[in-house]
């Protein structure tokens, strides 16, 4: 993942992953970890048709830490990853867009300055769910999540997105 926190500027001295930079991947990770997309699939992860199933967080390796150490983690070093960056970073836009910051993410894509977001604005974006799983897999309280999220995201997508746009699966896992 050496790559990765290169492009997410995130390592942490004690040789594992910063909070920050797993809250990043959490903002990434997020629509996977609950069940939906391709990359859920081959994890094993979609969501449970009517009797029971998998669940994004809890005991016995789940949540995000699980997923980086279990599955996650072997295909971030094969294909899947690409898929992860591209969809993440997608449904990341499609939530800035439905909840009304739509252009800042966009701004964080294209070419030319980002602009920033505040905390409160990055809360609102990201929806109270999403922020919530986010403190829980990072043990970040909000406060320190929204201000260390607002600081580095928009310059971990633009870093992500280096031709204006977003990445296809195959251009994304050449980042990697």
């Amino acid at each position: 993942m050496g790559l990765l926190d290169g492009i997410l500027g995130g390592g942490n001295r004690g040789g594992g992953m910063s909070p920050i930079t797993m809250a990043l991947l959490g903002v990434l990770a997020y629509r996977t970890m609950n069940g939906k997309g391709r990359l859920a699939d081959m994890l094993g992860k979609s969501a449970p048709n009517a009797g029971g199933g998998n669940t994004p967080s809890g005991n016995g390796g789940g949540g995000l830490g699980g997923l980086l150490q279990g599955g996650l983690g072997g295909l971030l070093g094969g294909g899947a990853a690409g898929g992860l960056l591209s969809g993440g970073l997608g449904d990341l836009l499609k939530q800035f867009q439905d909840r009304g910051q739509g252009d800042k993410a966009q701004s964080w894509i294209e070419s030319g300055p980002n602009k920033s977001v505040s905390p409160p604005e990055l809360e609102q974006a990201l929806g109270p769910e999403r922020v919530e799983w986010l403190m829980q897999q990072t043990g970040m309280s909000k406060d320190e999540l929204l201000a260390g999220l607002s600081k580095e995201l928009p310059d971990a997508v633009d870093k992500m997105t280096p031709q204006g746009r977003i990445p296809t699966e195959q251009e994304a896992a050449r980042l990697m």
